[in-house]
């Protein structure tokens, strides 16, 4: 199996996993934070739907600038289900459009001129697309914890699932 498969069948099988965090967002309480200084669980949500696919925009070109990246929050779980099918695709579309080849390219980012990281494409799915996100769904967790919904099973069962 090439990288780009291991990718592409990863983004998948944690696709899932994420739509089941997503799917206990209550719908009722997208405005809530857990502290001033953190996102509101409808941003955190949307955020985390969408962060394959952004980053996925992010590296389709060779030298980026680093983004401002917007945190609007979200107005429903529809939304949010949404956002996540749209971004998951979309990142997988830009996966087989890389393929090998593209996936070893170099890939920078810069801000103002200045780089502030230069690494393979592959390096970059992985940190700021694959990793990115699972922290993103981590949080979720805690918030959905602190709102006494159930967490689901993600890497073998949770509290509430035994």
């Amino acid at each position: 199996m090439h990288d780009c498969e291991r990718l592409i069948a990863e983004l998948k099988q944690e696709a899932a996993l994420t739509r089941s965090v997503l799917e206990r967002v209550p719908q009722d309480k997208l405005s809530w934070k857990p502290h001033e200084k953190s996102m509101s669980l409808g941003q955190l949500a949307l955020h985390t739907a969408g962060v394959t696919g952004g980053v996925a925009e992010l590296l389709d070109e060779r030298i980026r600038e680093a983004p401002v990246v917007p945190l609007p929050e979200a107005v429903s779980l529809d939304e949010i289900l949404s956002a996540l099918d749209q971004y998951v695709t979309l990142a997988e579309n830009k996966l087989l459009a890389w393929g090998e080849a593209g996936l070893t390219e170099t890939w920078k980012l810069t801000s103002k001129g200045t780089t502030i990281v230069e690494a393979p494409r592959i390096d970059m799915v992985r940190t700021l697309m694959l990793n990115h996100w699972y922290h993103h769904r981590g949080q979720l967790t805690v918030y959905l914890r602190l709102l006494e919904v159930p967490v689901p099973a993600i890497y073998g069962p949770s509290a509430d699932e035994r």
